[in-house]
Protein backbone atom coordinates (compact mmCIF):
# COMPACT_ATOMS: atom_id res chain seq x y z
CA UNK A 1 0.00 0.00 0.00
CA UNK A 2 1.19 3.28 -1.20
CA UNK A 3 1.27 6.18 -2.75
CA UNK A 4 4.15 7.37 -6.03
CA UNK A 5 4.33 10.23 -8.23
CA UNK A 6 4.67 9.30 -11.63
CA UNK A 7 7.77 11.66 -12.66
CA UNK A 8 7.22 10.81 -16.85
CA UNK A 9 3.65 12.29 -16.01
CA UNK A 10 4.15 14.95 -13.96
CA UNK A 11 4.72 18.78 -14.89
CA UNK A 12 5.28 20.67 -11.56
CA UNK A 13 1.87 22.41 -11.99
CA UNK A 14 1.41 22.14 -8.18
CA UNK A 15 -2.27 21.60 -8.65
CA UNK A 16 -1.69 18.24 -5.87
CA UNK A 17 -0.36 21.37 -3.49
CA UNK A 18 -3.25 23.21 -3.35
CA UNK A 19 -5.23 20.24 -2.66
CA UNK A 20 -3.24 18.37 0.20
CA UNK A 21 -4.88 18.50 3.81
CA UNK A 22 -1.53 17.45 5.19
CA UNK A 23 0.39 19.63 3.85
CA UNK A 24 3.00 17.01 2.79
CA UNK A 25 3.42 17.23 -1.32
CA UNK A 26 6.32 19.85 -2.47
CA UNK A 27 7.88 20.62 -5.78
CA UNK A 28 11.55 19.92 -6.89
CA UNK A 29 12.80 20.52 -9.29
CA UNK A 30 9.75 21.42 -11.54
CA UNK A 31 8.17 17.90 -10.08
CA UNK A 32 6.05 16.54 -6.83
CA UNK A 33 7.84 15.21 -3.93
CA UNK A 34 4.97 13.25 -1.39
CA UNK A 35 6.23 12.51 1.91
CA UNK A 36 4.93 9.38 2.30
CA UNK A 37 5.24 9.58 6.25
CA UNK A 38 2.87 12.39 6.82
CA UNK A 39 0.75 10.96 3.88
CA UNK A 40 -3.26 9.34 5.05
CA UNK A 41 -3.93 8.38 1.07
CA UNK A 42 -6.72 10.62 1.19
CA UNK A 43 -6.71 10.86 -2.61
CA UNK A 44 -7.34 14.20 -3.01
CA UNK A 45 -4.04 15.10 -5.15
CA UNK A 46 -5.20 12.26 -7.06
CA UNK A 47 -8.43 13.67 -7.98
CA UNK A 48 -6.48 16.59 -8.82
CA UNK A 49 -4.23 15.01 -11.16
CA UNK A 50 -6.60 13.61 -13.17
CA UNK A 51 -6.06 15.54 -15.98
CA UNK A 52 -2.45 14.36 -16.00
CA UNK A 53 -2.74 11.18 -13.93
CA UNK A 54 0.40 11.40 -12.34
CA UNK A 55 0.05 10.06 -8.90
CA UNK A 56 -1.35 7.08 -8.35
CA UNK A 57 -2.34 4.74 -5.12
CA UNK A 58 -2.26 1.04 -4.47
CA UNK A 59 -3.60 -0.41 -1.73
CA UNK A 60 -3.63 -3.82 -0.84
CA UNK A 61 -6.42 -6.10 -1.69
CA UNK A 62 -7.92 -7.96 0.57
CA UNK A 63 -8.18 -11.48 -0.66
CA UNK A 64 -9.92 -13.60 1.85
CA UNK A 65 -12.08 -12.47 5.38
CA UNK A 66 -11.52 -13.30 8.61
CA UNK A 67 -14.95 -13.91 9.88
CA UNK A 68 -17.53 -15.77 8.38
CA UNK A 69 -19.99 -12.14 8.44
CA UNK A 70 -23.23 -13.55 7.95
CA UNK A 71 -23.20 -14.61 11.64
CA UNK A 72 -23.28 -11.57 12.98
CA UNK A 73 -26.81 -10.18 13.91
CA UNK A 74 -28.35 -7.50 15.84
CA UNK A 75 -27.67 -3.94 17.06
CA UNK A 76 -26.01 -3.80 20.64
CA UNK A 77 -26.40 -0.18 23.22
CA UNK A 78 -24.11 -0.34 25.86
CA UNK A 79 -25.62 0.41 28.79
CA UNK A 80 -23.51 3.00 30.70
CA UNK A 81 -24.54 4.03 34.67
CA UNK A 82 -22.96 6.14 37.05
CA UNK A 83 -23.84 5.62 40.53
CA UNK A 84 -25.64 2.47 39.15
CA UNK A 85 -28.58 4.84 37.16
CA UNK A 86 -28.60 4.79 33.26
CA UNK A 87 -27.19 7.52 31.83
CA UNK A 88 -29.32 9.57 29.22
CA UNK A 89 -27.40 8.94 26.83
CA UNK A 90 -27.80 5.30 26.53
CA UNK A 91 -31.54 6.15 25.89
CA UNK A 92 -30.45 8.23 22.96
CA UNK A 93 -28.68 5.44 21.20
CA UNK A 94 -31.99 2.89 21.99
CA UNK A 95 -34.26 5.83 19.90
CA UNK A 96 -31.79 5.42 16.82
CA UNK A 97 -31.32 1.80 17.16
CA UNK A 98 -34.69 1.53 16.26
CA UNK A 99 -34.99 3.14 13.49
CA UNK A 100 -32.10 1.52 12.49
CA UNK A 101 -33.24 -1.71 13.58
CA UNK A 102 -36.24 -1.36 10.86
CA UNK A 103 -34.13 -0.78 7.90
CA UNK A 104 -31.87 -4.13 9.14
CA UNK A 105 -35.16 -5.63 10.45
CA UNK A 106 -33.17 -6.80 13.54
CA UNK A 107 -32.83 -7.14 17.03
CA UNK A 108 -32.05 -4.13 19.61
CA UNK A 109 -30.07 -5.75 22.61
CA UNK A 110 -28.94 -3.95 25.19
CA UNK A 111 -25.46 -4.57 27.11
CA UNK A 112 -25.71 -4.07 31.17
CA UNK A 113 -22.85 -5.01 33.74
CA UNK A 114 -22.40 -3.90 37.22
CA UNK A 115 -23.16 -5.10 40.30
CA UNK A 116 -26.26 -7.86 41.63
CA UNK A 117 -28.06 -4.07 42.33
CA UNK A 118 -27.46 -2.94 38.69
CA UNK A 119 -30.53 -5.69 37.53
CA UNK A 120 -33.16 -2.96 38.55
CA UNK A 121 -32.38 -0.83 35.74
CA UNK A 122 -32.88 -3.83 32.96
CA UNK A 123 -36.48 -2.46 33.13
CA UNK A 124 -35.78 1.10 32.12
CA UNK A 125 -33.66 -0.82 29.45
CA UNK A 126 -36.89 -2.11 28.27
CA UNK A 127 -39.32 0.13 28.79
CA UNK A 128 -37.03 2.74 25.81
CA UNK A 129 -36.62 -0.02 23.43
CA UNK A 130 -34.51 -2.62 24.13
CA UNK A 131 -35.46 -6.33 23.08
CA UNK A 132 -33.00 -8.41 24.79
CA UNK A 133 -30.31 -7.33 27.76
CA UNK A 134 -26.93 -9.17 28.16
CA UNK A 135 -26.31 -8.72 31.85
CA UNK A 136 -23.27 -9.52 33.35
CA UNK A 137 -22.46 -8.85 37.54
CA UNK A 138 -19.81 -8.70 39.45
CA UNK A 139 -18.32 -6.45 42.35
CA UNK A 140 -15.59 -5.73 39.93
CA UNK A 141 -18.49 -4.51 37.83
CA UNK A 142 -20.20 -1.97 40.00
CA UNK A 143 -18.02 0.84 38.90
CA UNK A 144 -16.30 1.40 35.37
CA UNK A 145 -13.00 0.23 34.74
CA UNK A 146 -11.08 -0.07 31.77
CA UNK A 147 -9.84 -3.77 31.75
CA UNK A 148 -12.64 -5.53 34.02
CA UNK A 149 -15.44 -3.98 31.24
CA UNK A 150 -13.23 -4.79 28.34
CA UNK A 151 -12.79 -8.45 29.22
CA UNK A 152 -16.48 -8.98 30.09
CA UNK A 153 -17.74 -7.32 27.03
CA UNK A 154 -15.15 -8.69 24.80
CA UNK A 155 -16.51 -11.80 25.71
CA UNK A 156 -20.15 -11.22 25.10
CA UNK A 157 -19.29 -10.02 21.60
CA UNK A 158 -16.98 -13.29 20.87
CA UNK A 159 -20.00 -15.71 21.70
CA UNK A 160 -22.83 -13.65 20.62
CA UNK A 161 -21.73 -11.69 17.60
CA UNK A 162 -23.72 -8.61 17.19
CA UNK A 163 -23.67 -7.01 13.80
CA UNK A 164 -23.85 -3.42 15.23
CA UNK A 165 -22.33 -1.90 18.26
CA UNK A 166 -23.71 1.76 19.49
CA UNK A 167 -21.43 3.19 22.60
CA UNK A 168 -21.95 6.86 24.03
CA UNK A 169 -19.01 9.33 23.16
CA UNK A 170 -17.91 9.94 26.91
CA UNK A 171 -15.35 9.59 28.96
CA UNK A 172 -16.45 5.88 29.47
CA UNK A 173 -17.14 5.15 26.58
CA UNK A 174 -14.20 6.53 24.39
CA UNK A 175 -11.82 4.96 26.70
CA UNK A 176 -13.95 1.26 26.08
CA UNK A 177 -14.87 1.16 22.18
CA UNK A 178 -11.01 1.93 21.21
CA UNK A 179 -10.32 -1.19 23.41
CA UNK A 180 -12.71 -3.49 22.44
CA UNK A 181 -12.16 -2.34 18.83
CA UNK A 182 -8.22 -3.81 19.22
CA UNK A 183 -9.84 -6.69 21.47
CA UNK A 184 -12.24 -7.90 18.50
CA UNK A 185 -10.60 -7.25 15.47
CA UNK A 186 -13.38 -4.51 13.87
CA UNK A 187 -13.32 -0.55 13.05
CA UNK A 188 -14.36 2.19 15.23
CA UNK A 189 -16.10 5.38 14.26
CA UNK A 190 -16.39 7.98 16.83
CA UNK A 191 -18.44 11.25 17.44
CA UNK A 192 -20.96 9.91 15.03
CA UNK A 193 -23.21 12.44 14.44
CA UNK A 194 -25.38 10.52 12.16
CA UNK A 195 -26.06 7.28 11.39
CA UNK A 196 -27.97 5.42 8.46
CA UNK A 197 -28.15 2.10 6.81
CA UNK A 198 -27.04 1.40 3.22
CA UNK A 199 -30.25 0.62 1.79
CA UNK A 200 -28.20 -1.48 -1.07
CA UNK A 201 -25.75 -3.47 0.98
CA UNK A 202 -26.93 -3.02 4.39
CA UNK A 203 -24.17 -1.47 6.28
CA UNK A 204 -23.90 0.92 8.73
CA UNK A 205 -23.08 4.17 7.70
CA UNK A 206 -21.38 6.60 10.35
CA UNK A 207 -21.27 10.22 9.67
CA UNK A 208 -18.66 12.67 11.81
CA UNK A 209 -16.89 15.79 11.24
CA UNK A 210 -13.71 15.50 9.37
CA UNK A 211 -10.15 18.22 8.69
CA UNK A 212 -11.26 19.72 12.08
CA UNK A 213 -14.87 20.38 11.15
CA UNK A 214 -14.55 21.17 7.73
CA UNK A 215 -16.29 18.54 6.12
CA UNK A 216 -18.52 15.72 7.04
CA UNK A 217 -17.57 11.91 6.44
CA UNK A 218 -19.44 8.88 5.97
CA UNK A 219 -17.34 6.01 7.37
CA UNK A 220 -18.02 2.19 6.53
CA UNK A 221 -16.56 -1.20 7.85
CA UNK A 222 -17.94 -3.61 5.16
CA UNK A 223 -15.57 -6.33 6.10
CA UNK A 224 -14.95 -6.65 9.99
CA UNK A 225 -17.79 -6.90 12.94
CA UNK A 226 -19.31 -5.94 14.42
CA UNK A 227 -19.72 -2.39 12.99
CA UNK A 228 -18.50 -0.01 16.02
CA UNK A 229 -19.40 3.57 16.56
CA UNK A 230 -19.70 6.55 19.23
CA UNK A 231 -22.04 8.54 19.64
CA UNK A 232 -21.93 12.12 21.80
CA UNK A 233 -24.62 12.42 23.92
CA UNK A 234 -27.54 15.01 23.10
CA UNK A 235 -27.03 14.32 18.97
CA UNK A 236 -30.29 12.08 18.93
CA UNK A 237 -33.51 12.01 20.84
CA UNK A 238 -34.37 9.89 23.56
CA UNK A 239 -36.33 7.12 23.35
CA UNK A 240 -40.05 6.94 24.23
CA UNK A 241 -41.58 4.95 27.17
CA UNK A 242 -42.76 2.13 25.59
CA UNK A 243 -44.83 -0.93 27.21
CA UNK A 244 -42.46 -3.85 26.01
CA UNK A 245 -43.86 -7.06 24.81
CA UNK A 246 -41.09 -9.46 26.17
CA UNK A 247 -38.27 -8.86 29.13
CA UNK A 248 -35.66 -11.45 27.95
CA UNK A 249 -32.48 -11.53 29.90
CA UNK A 250 -29.48 -13.08 28.95
CA UNK A 251 -27.22 -13.88 32.04
CA UNK A 252 -23.30 -13.98 31.20
CA UNK A 253 -21.30 -15.46 33.59
CA UNK A 254 -17.76 -13.66 33.36
CA UNK A 255 -14.47 -15.39 34.56
CA UNK A 256 -12.34 -12.62 35.61
CA UNK A 257 -8.40 -13.18 35.70
CA UNK A 258 -6.35 -11.91 37.77
CA UNK A 259 -4.43 -9.72 35.27
CA UNK A 260 -8.09 -8.01 34.81
CA UNK A 261 -7.62 -7.09 38.54
CA UNK A 262 -4.51 -5.24 38.43
CA UNK A 263 -6.37 -1.66 39.18
CA UNK A 264 -8.79 -1.04 42.13
CA UNK A 265 -10.87 2.16 42.68
CA UNK A 266 -10.66 3.54 45.84
CA UNK A 267 -12.75 6.30 45.89
CA UNK A 268 -14.91 8.74 43.49
CA UNK A 269 -14.01 11.94 44.19
CA UNK A 270 -16.53 14.77 42.24
CA UNK A 271 -15.36 17.57 41.19
CA UNK A 272 -17.20 20.45 42.99
CA UNK A 273 -16.05 23.34 40.99
CA UNK A 274 -18.13 22.27 37.70
CA UNK A 275 -21.43 23.32 38.37
CA UNK A 276 -22.42 24.02 34.73
CA UNK A 277 -24.16 20.88 33.12
CA UNK A 278 -24.67 22.40 29.32
CA UNK A 279 -26.07 18.75 28.42
CA UNK A 280 -29.10 19.12 30.41
CA UNK A 281 -29.52 22.61 30.55
CA UNK A 282 -33.12 23.81 28.34
CA UNK A 283 -32.00 27.09 27.64
CA UNK A 284 -28.86 28.12 26.56
CA UNK A 285 -27.52 31.17 25.98
CA UNK A 286 -23.48 31.15 23.94
CA UNK A 287 -21.13 33.63 23.63
CA UNK A 288 -18.56 33.35 20.79
CA UNK A 289 -15.57 36.21 19.44
CA UNK A 290 -18.26 38.90 18.16
CA UNK A 291 -18.53 39.84 22.05
CA UNK A 292 -14.89 41.31 21.72
CA UNK A 293 -13.29 40.61 24.90
CA UNK A 294 -13.73 38.25 27.92
CA UNK A 295 -15.40 41.01 30.24
CA UNK A 296 -18.16 40.95 27.59
CA UNK A 297 -19.15 37.58 28.82
CA UNK A 298 -21.33 39.19 31.54
CA UNK A 299 -23.79 40.47 29.26
CA UNK A 300 -24.28 36.39 28.04
CA UNK A 301 -24.50 35.51 31.83
CA UNK A 302 -26.92 38.53 32.96
CA UNK A 303 -29.48 36.93 29.90
CA UNK A 304 -28.87 33.42 31.26
CA UNK A 305 -29.92 34.17 34.71
CA UNK A 306 -33.08 36.31 33.48
CA UNK A 307 -34.13 33.46 31.68
CA UNK A 308 -33.09 30.58 33.66
CA UNK A 309 -30.79 29.05 31.47
CA UNK A 310 -26.89 28.29 31.10
CA UNK A 311 -23.85 30.20 29.45
CA UNK A 312 -22.15 28.34 26.64
CA UNK A 313 -19.06 29.28 24.45
CA UNK A 314 -17.94 28.93 21.09
CA UNK A 315 -13.89 27.23 20.93
CA UNK A 316 -12.38 31.02 20.09
CA UNK A 317 -13.76 32.17 23.36
CA UNK A 318 -12.15 28.92 25.36
CA UNK A 319 -9.08 29.26 23.56
CA UNK A 320 -8.25 32.44 23.86
CA UNK A 321 -8.77 31.94 27.55
CA UNK A 322 -12.40 34.12 27.99
CA UNK A 323 -13.92 31.11 29.59
CA UNK A 324 -13.33 27.89 30.88
CA UNK A 325 -13.77 24.84 28.76
CA UNK A 326 -17.08 23.38 30.42
CA UNK A 327 -19.09 25.73 28.91
CA UNK A 328 -17.74 24.81 25.09
CA UNK A 329 -19.97 23.81 22.81
CA UNK A 330 -19.05 22.16 19.48
CA UNK A 331 -17.30 19.26 17.88
CA UNK A 332 -14.18 19.79 21.18
CA UNK A 333 -16.89 20.76 23.46
CA UNK A 334 -20.04 19.59 24.51
CA UNK A 335 -23.04 18.57 22.25
CA UNK A 336 -26.20 20.27 23.17
CA UNK A 337 -30.45 19.99 22.41
CA UNK A 338 -31.86 22.86 24.51
CA UNK A 339 -34.97 23.71 23.86
CA UNK A 340 -34.02 27.56 23.48
CA UNK A 341 -30.50 28.29 22.32
CA UNK A 342 -29.38 32.21 22.03
CA UNK A 343 -25.90 32.27 20.00
CA UNK A 344 -24.66 36.31 19.95
CA UNK A 345 -21.90 37.49 18.12
CA UNK A 346 -20.86 33.28 16.91
CA UNK A 347 -20.45 33.01 13.14
CA UNK A 348 -21.07 29.49 13.19
CA UNK A 349 -18.65 27.25 11.54
CA UNK A 350 -19.40 24.05 11.43
CA UNK A 351 -17.07 22.53 14.30
CA UNK A 352 -19.92 25.08 16.44
CA UNK A 353 -23.01 23.36 14.62
CA UNK A 354 -22.29 20.70 14.97
CA UNK A 355 -22.35 20.84 18.61
CA UNK A 356 -25.71 22.44 19.06
CA UNK A 357 -27.68 22.17 15.64
CA UNK A 358 -30.09 19.93 17.58
CA UNK A 359 -31.45 22.57 19.60
CA UNK A 360 -35.10 23.05 19.46
CA UNK A 361 -35.71 26.71 18.63
CA UNK A 362 -32.21 28.84 17.80
CA UNK A 363 -31.92 32.27 17.91
CA UNK A 364 -28.73 34.02 16.30
CA UNK A 365 -27.65 37.38 16.95
CA UNK A 366 -25.01 38.85 14.48
CA UNK A 367 -23.58 41.85 12.76
CA UNK A 368 -22.65 39.91 9.89
CA UNK A 369 -26.22 38.81 7.35
CA UNK A 370 -24.22 36.23 5.50
CA UNK A 371 -23.11 34.31 8.69
CA UNK A 372 -23.26 30.33 8.49
CA UNK A 373 -25.40 30.60 11.84
CA UNK A 374 -28.14 31.75 10.03
CA UNK A 375 -28.65 29.02 8.18
CA UNK A 376 -29.60 26.79 11.11
CA UNK A 377 -31.45 29.58 13.22
CA UNK A 378 -34.99 29.64 13.67
CA UNK A 379 -34.90 33.62 14.01
CA UNK A 380 -31.89 35.79 12.87
CA UNK A 381 -31.23 38.95 14.05
CA UNK A 382 -28.64 41.05 12.18
CA UNK A 383 -27.64 43.66 14.69
CA UNK A 384 -24.90 44.09 17.02
CA UNK A 385 -25.41 42.42 20.08
CA UNK A 386 -24.26 45.05 22.81
CA UNK A 387 -27.38 47.03 21.28
CA UNK A 388 -29.70 43.79 21.12
CA UNK A 389 -28.60 41.34 24.40
CA UNK A 390 -28.74 44.42 27.64
CA UNK A 391 -32.05 45.81 25.75
CA UNK A 392 -33.58 42.50 25.84
CA UNK A 393 -32.13 41.01 29.20
CA UNK A 394 -33.75 45.05 30.74
CA UNK A 395 -37.14 43.86 28.90
CA UNK A 396 -37.17 40.60 30.49
CA UNK A 397 -36.45 41.75 33.99
CA UNK A 398 -39.04 44.42 33.04
CA UNK A 399 -41.29 41.67 32.35
CA UNK A 400 -40.32 38.90 35.40
CA UNK A 401 -40.85 41.91 37.52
Amino acid sequence: MGIKVLEEKCIGCGLCLKVCPFAVIRLENKKAIIDEAGCNLCGACVEACKKFEAIEIKREEQTSQTKDLSAYKGIWVFAEHREEKIQNVTYELLGEAQQLAKELKCEISAVLCGDSNIEEEADHLFAHGAQKVYLVTDPELKNYKTATYTRVITELINKYKPEIMLIGATTTGRDLAARLAIRVNCGLTADCTGLAIDPEKKILLQTRPAFGGNIMATIISPNHRPQMATVRPKVFRKSKIQNPKSKNIIRHKTDLKPEDLVVKLLEIIKDESVKVNLADAEIIVSGGRGIGEAKNFQLIKDLAKVLGGAVGASRATVDAGWISAHHQVGQTGKTVAPKLYIACGISGKIQHLVGMQGSDTIIAINKDADAPIFKVATYGIVADLFDIVPALTKKLQEIRG
